[in-house]
């Protein structure tokens, strides 16, 4: 079991910058793949970012690629979400999860088995 905690959501102003993290605890990040991502309201959870935490392999969703950057620190057991040059349509409640370890990430939300609490990021016109 691992427990997955997300912090850093906010409110930001189009253009501006916010980084999340997720931290781990229970087990380490090494034994899993880590995705972001995120659910706006009316909307289907929706892929944003994932890692490998072995290899450190990334996988961005289109509508992120060049703004978003997601990281590890092992030290820390904690993955990050950079996101910078944030628009309106990025507002959402956003999830850190954790799945099995493989290759590269999977981008649909049933191939992860743990799950954050979300964090809420707005970000105004």
């Amino acid at each position: 079991q691992v427990q997955l905690v997300e912090s850093g959501g906010g409110l930001v102003q189009a253009g501006g910058s916010l980084r999340l993290s997720c931290a781990a605890s229970g087990r380490t990040f090494s034994q899993y793949v880590v995705g972001w991502f995120r659910q706006a309201p009316g909307k289907e959870r929706e892929f944003v970012a994932g890692i490998t935490w072995s290899g450190g392999r990334t996988k961005y969703a289109d509508s992120v690629k060049g703004r978003f950057t997601i990281s590890t620190d092992n030290a820390k057991n904690t993955v990050y979400l950079q996101m910078n040059s944030l628009k309106p349509e990025d507002t959402a409640v956003y999830y850190c999860a954790a799945g099995p370890r493989r290759w590269m990430p999977a981008v649909t939300p049933h191939e992860y088995d743990y799950w954050g609490q979300g964090a809420q990021v707005t970000v105004s016109s």
